[in-house]
């Protein structure tokens, strides 16, 4: 109250108010009009409490304000929680990306390996198959040949011992013993 009376002195000893022409405090006057009702203005504010509704309200805000900044701050934290469990795991599947390439080369490396050795293997088992190839037709030459020979040893002989015989007067024991020779050769 010791304000408003302070205020009110202020507001009787203005300029304007004392440049007014008559007294001051009569109803024609505006200036004493206007300043009732601000003093009226105020003292119904001052009645009700409106200052410290006002400071309730204000006071309220910025609790909630707080709060806010507060659920910020904790939202912040766990999204830099998030984020570096993020780094973490994208350095695990980076590792393990590394990984699997290693592990990849290795197996192609490893394949490749045994490729080169089966092919090697299959060199080598047609190698053999030709040789034994070669050696079977040479086995095959050699006893064309030899039955060749027989054959044409074996003609040569009938041809001579005819030839000794004299042209049909062969005997029996003769013929035997040529085919026995023959039979014995092939």
């Amino acid at each position: 109250m010791k304000k408003l009376a302070a205020i009110a002195a202020v507001a009787l000893s203005a300029g304007p108010a004392a440049a007014a022409s008559g007294p001051f405090f009569r109803l024609a006057n505006t200036d004493f009009i206007v300043l009732v009702s601000f003093l009226v203005f105020v003292g119904i504010i001052v009645y009700f409490k409106i200052p410290q509704v006002i400071g309730r309200l204000l006071d309220g805000r910025a609790d909630n304000i707080r709060k806010d900044l507060d659920e910020a701050r904790k939202l912040r934290e766990e999204a830099q929680e998030i984020y570096a469990s993020y780094e973490r795991r994208q350095r695990e599947v980076a590792g393990q990306a590394d990984q699997i390439v290693a592990n990849a080369k290795r197996e192609a490396q490893a394949q490749a390996a045994k490729a080169q050795d089966d092919l090697k293997n299959s060199i080598e088992r047609r190698l053999k198959a030709a040789e034994e190839q070669i050696a079977s037709a040479e086995g095959d030459a050699v006893r064309a040949v030899r039955d060749r020979a027989v054959q044409t040893a074996v003609a040569a002989a009938s041809e001579l011992l005819e030839a000794q015989v004299k042209g049909g007067q062969r005997s029996a024991g003769i013929d035997d013993a040529i085919e026995d020779v023959a039979r014995r050769l092939n």
